[in-house]
């Protein structure tokens, strides 16, 4: 009976015998991470001072300060 020739290998990068080496990432700038504390520090005050106003503290400012937390938690995610 013949033998059949079996299925062509393709080159598989599957186990590689050296790992792919990874580039270097760059640093930060040095004023990244004060920035985005202080931009934190802002949302903080925004809404301690939406609610140190008396009668008059309305939702889109507490939402404008919970932004801008939000926006310094999600900046300092790239920071290196």
């Amino acid at each position: 009976m013949p033998e059949s020739r079996g299925r062509k290998k393709s080159a598989s990068r599957r186990y590689q015998l050296e790992p792919d080496r990874k580039k270097p990432t760059r640093a930060s700038p040095v004023w990244f991470a004060p920035l985005m504390v202080v931009i934190m520090l802002v949302g903080v005050a925004v809404i301690v001072w939406n609610y140190t106003r008396a009668d008059s503290a309305s939702n889109s400012t507490l939402f404008v300060g919970l932004g801008l937390i939000g926006a310094g938690f999600f900046g300092i995610t790239f920071w290196k």
